[in-house]
Order: structure tokens, then C-alpha cells, then sequence
């Protein structure tokens, strides 16, 4: 959460209303998803983007204020704004193309709260940013790569031969590829001293989960939000188990 949003009014009558308003609009743009009455006089909504897209007036108290017919809306921020905020993982991709599998892994860390960063780099087109991607990777603070690619996907490889950053490679089925088998063994199938740890294909969720359980050893809040992960895989097991009592069946037993 990058912060919370406080509808505030002189008096009680119609803020429910108006802030209802303000919510529907500010959903509309995914600033957050949710809300909790504070008191009588003020609505709190924790938000997960930053304000770029709503006219906001920054004072020097650090508040946002933005009037809203006879509602104030005060934005606080709890001092991590999108642009001093450093990637710690970065995603990159043979080809903007492969963004509908990549975009998963990049789901996972928004909901992680885990900043990243995304970029195309072609090792076929453009092996001179891929080599200054990942010799400066550990200077930028990146700890993990995970690198998706099609093909002939020797991205990941070439990037991990530059870096001793983990690197996580993720096989995409493109449209140059046969059945998805090539980027999986181009992948795979590293040298001896050169490892990329590989996924299955199309599979940048599972690469991202990796990621930050690579990152939990060094960090005990990433690590708690994996065990909590794990333990809600579980639960939705259970659940779906147990929803198999449905189904019935003369010979069930």
C-alpha cells in the first residue's frame, strides 16, 4: 500500500453520499480498491497507486489537498512515492509481444508490494543495452532477473553471462516458435557456469513466486507475506476438495 486517501467534511450530512462519488471515480482509475469509515465525518481509503492521474495541489506538509464540492480529500503518503521508490526485481522480454505472459509476473509483485521495473531488450537486436542492462544490474539494485523470451531464446543466457544476479528464464510460446520446445531448451539447456533457472513455458507467475522467495531469505516481510501465500494455496485445496462432496456418483463411495 502506497498510502491512504481521507474524505473529510465540516459535518456529516450527505458525505456518505459524496463519498461514494469520490470512490466510484477514483475506482474507475484503480487508485484503490477499498474503504473503511474512520468516524462520522471521515471516510479512509488505502490506495496502491500513486496520484498522477487525479489534479491534486501539493502542499508543503507533504498532504495533497483537492476540493470536492463541499468535501476536502487529504492525501497522505507514507513517504514511498512511485518515483524514489528502486526496483529490486527487474522483468525484461525478447519482445514486447511477450508483455501478455510477462504481464502475470508482474501482477505478482504489484500485489506483493515489491517494486520492479519492465523493459524490451532483444540479445539479437540489441546485444549492447542487454550488456549494459546486466553489467550495471547490481550497481541499480536489482537482486533478481527474470528474463522471458520466444525463439531462439538466448536472452536469459546472455544476460546471466554478464551478471552474477540470479537470473529466472521464462519460455514463451511465440510465433516463431516450435510449439514452445525451443525457447524451453534454449533456456534450459545452459552451459556449465552459466545457470538460468528455468520455468515452465509461459509460466512468469510461477517465475515471479521464485523471485521473491529468493528475495524472503534476506527479508523478513517478503517472507511473511510467502508463507501467507503458501498457507492460502493451501486453504483454496482444502476448499476445493472438500467442494468435491458435490458430485455424486451411484458407485461413490
Amino acid at each position: 500500500m502506497l498510502g491512504w486517501l481521507i474524505l473529510s467534511s465540516i459535518n456529516s450530512k450527505n458525505f456518505s453520499q459524496k463519498g461514494l462519488q469520490i470512490y466510484k471515480k477514483c475506482k474507475e482509475i484503480s487508485l484503490f480498491d477499498s474503504f473503511f469509515v474512520w468516524n462520522n465525518y471521515q471516510t479512509v481509503f488505502p490506495f496502491k497507486k500513486t496520484c498522477a492521474n487525479i489534479n491534486f495541489f501539493l502542499y508543503d506538509n507533504g498532504c495533497f489537498l483537492y476540493f470536492f464540492s463541499d468535501v476536502k480529500i487529504f492525501v497522505i503518503f507514507r513517504y514511498i512515492y512511485k518515483k524514489k521508490m528502486k526496483p529490486i526485481v527487474s522483468i525484461i522480454m525478447g519482445s514486447t509481444s511477450d508483455m501478455p505472459v510477462m504481464k502475470k509476473a508482474a501482477e505478482f509483485f504489484n500485489e506483493m508490494e515489491i517494486p520492479f521495473e519492465i523493459n524490451a531488450l532483444s540479445a539479437h537486436r540489441t546485444p549492447n543495452l542487454v550488456e549494459s542492462f546486466a553489467t550495471n544490474a547490481k550497481k541499480n539494485g536489482i537482486k533478481v532477473i527474470i528474463a522471458g523470451a520466444g525463439g531462439a531464446a538466448h536472452l536469459p543466457g546472455v544476460v546471466a553471462a554478464f551478471t552474477s544476479v540470479p537470473v529466472i528464464g521464462v519460455p514463451c510460446r511465440s510465433s516463431i516458435s516450435i510449439d514452445g520446445w525451443d525457447s524451453i531448451l534454449s533456456i534450459l539447456q545452459m552451459p556449465p557456469g552459466i545457470p538460468v533457472a528455468t520455468v515452465g513455458l509461459d509460466a512468469s507467475v510461477n517465475a515471479a513466486i521464485l523471485a521473491c522467495q529468493i528475495l524472503s531469505t534476506g527479508d523478513e516481510k517478503i517472507s511473511g507475506k510467502m508463507d501467507e501465500y503458501k498457507r492460502n494455496l493451501k486453504s483454496k485445496v482444502e476448499k476445493a476438495n472438500k467442494d468435491l462432496a458435490s458430485f455424486e456418483y451411484k458407485f461413490r463411495v
